[in-house]
């Protein structure tokens, strides 16, 4: 098929198949729309599943739409909710091989055609401006009408043109998570290349620590080696060792570096993690933690890439910002809410080593939230939408829209807004988001962050319609970590 003589092959093509990406492709195929999934892992759910960060942040209240959905089926596959609390850092925790067994299966029975171990090696615009044109790595052409980036870092919104947020401070520390278990026997490893024990002696309390006092940049007194290991633990027996308090955080600017570069920060934040669980093993005694053999297909038995708490954001038509999330009534923003989030701004940059220096590290307290459609689209690029961490946020809410429910929240509406502009023949931007919201409503999700009421409750769907024409107004307020919204609020 002639690149320059191209009729449209799919209505969308999701390129990453990341949280937000699985959760577009996912939408936009029940609602109609010839969906291909474009994922170079052999996993769908990027940060959720192929990172390694299988506990959820957030949203244990507000379990809406596919996040719902994939909650559910967390629990149905262990038994119950309760047992998806065995750790202490989330409600919500899973084996991240479970995790992608269950998006796949989400995906194929909504009608997602996905090509694992392929990238899209090139992509452009016929010269009448539509329809995308695209080269994979399997060596196939075809067509879309629209392009959604699902991938960790917002390197296609890039490559387009999407033209960035004039909002990039200090990136956030990255993490390569390691997934690991008891044995019964002995799996000590040999020291990893350049280990120095200086970047673990203060990870919790041990004979080797000399700041137990709180004085550590986090500001905190060092946990027992029982609690710092419990803390990710899986309801499978396994353990997610995603530790930031001189754990396995690992700093570097790699936004705009060559796949060259950033592959050598990535396997130096590999070492990182490799060195810590070294220091487990070796210094803290626990002989028999190893890197779990059962989860991921590598040869290491690592995640297929890092942790990103980071990546690039567009400029989009609306921008979502701290100061939106603590005054939701301020603008507008709110009549086109489209996903909802009740995580705290949370940062990780102390593993930079001038953190000291970084005057807005003490970030203030938001209630739950709303974020707006326009987040997705680029003011610059028509037929392109973002579904992951890239969209349009300011750098400081980047802390609280990063996490795993808001993105799939996201990704969700651009699943809808594609897939209407499809059908209709127009671009992303010029359908209006009360038809995005009608549909997402239809599919059990929250677009205003109400506790008042849940999906399936009588007088869900009117609350939340009321809420986005300002016809009801919610309370927020900081509840440690679990900020909360309501109509009426409770004594």
């Amino acid at each position: 098929m002639a690149m320059a003589a191209c009729t449209p092959t799919y209505d969308i093509v999701v390129v990453g198949g990341g949280a937000g990406g699985t959760a577009a492709a996912v939408e936009a195929a029940r609602c109609g729309a010839r969906t291909l999934v474009v994922e170079e892992t052999p996993w769908l759910g990027g940060v959720l599943t192929s990172a390694g960060v299988s506990a959820v942040d957030g949203n244990y209240k507000l379990r809406g739409g596919i996040f719902g959905e994939f909650a559910d089926s967390l629990a149905l596959r262990y038994g119950g909710y309760d047992k998806l609390r065995l750790g202490w850092v989330s409600n919500i925790l899973f084996n991240p091989r479970v995790g992608a067994e269950i998006l796949e299966n989400i995906a194929r029975e909504s009608g997602v055609e996905v090509r694992f171990g392929t990238t899209a090696t090139e992509i452009r615009h016929g010269k009448d401006g539509r329809p995308w044109r695209l080269r994979l790595s399997d060596g196939s052409r075809l067509c879309a009408r629209t392009i959604i980036d699902g991938t960790e870092l917002g390197d296609v919104a890039a490559a387009l043109g999407a033209a960035p947020l004039n909002d990039s401070r200090a990136v956030q520390d990255l993490t390569y998570v390691a997934v690991v278990k008891e044995y019964d026997h002995d799996v000590l490893m040999e020291m990893p290349e350049g280990y120095n024990i200086d970047n673990y002696r203060n990870c919790c309390l041990n004979p080797l620590a000399d700041d137990i006092d709180g004085n550590n940049p986090k500001g905190q007194k060092l946990w027992s080696p029982d609690q710092m290991l419990s803390y990710g633990r899986l309801p499978d027996g396994h353990m997610m060792i995603n530790w930031p308090i001189a754990g396995n955080d690992f700093y570097a600017d790699y936004l705009d570096m060559s796949q060259k570069e950033r592959q050598h920060v990535f396997y130096q934040a590999k070492l990182r993690t490799l060195g810590f669980l070294y220091f487990i093993q070796h210094e803290l005694g626990y002989t028999r933690i190893g890197i779990a053999d059962d989860v991921f297909p590598t040869e290491d038995g690592l995640p297929f890439f890092p942790y990103f708490r980071e990546a690039r954001r567009i400029a989009g038509r609306d921008t979502m910002t701290v100061d939106a999330a603590r005054h939701p009534y301020a603008s507008d923003r709110y009549t086109r809410a489209v996903a909802v989030g009740d995580y705290p701004v949370d940062h990780h940059h102390y593993a930079n080593p001038d953190w000291k220096e970084l005057s807005h590290l003490n970030l203030g307290a938001i209630p739950s939230f709303s974020v707006p459609l326009g987040v997705i689209i680029p003011v610059s690029v028509e037929d392109l939408l973002v579904a992951d961490k890239a969209v349009s946020v300011d750098w400081e809410m980047n802390g609280a829209v990063r996490l795993q429910p808001v993105l799939l929240g996201l990704g969700q509406a651009a699943g809808v807004l594609a897939a209407i502009a499809a059908r209709s023949g127009r671009h992303p931007s010029a359908v209006p988001a009360a038809e995005v919201q009608a549909v997402l409503l239809d599919h059990g999700c929250y677009l205003m962050p109400f506790l008042d009421l849940r999906p399936g409750d009588p007088g869900f769907r009117e609350l939340q319609e009321s809420g986005v024409k300002g016809e009801v107004r919610g309370t927020g307020r900081t509840v440690g970590w679990a900020n909360e919204t309501w109509v009426n609020v409770p004594e």
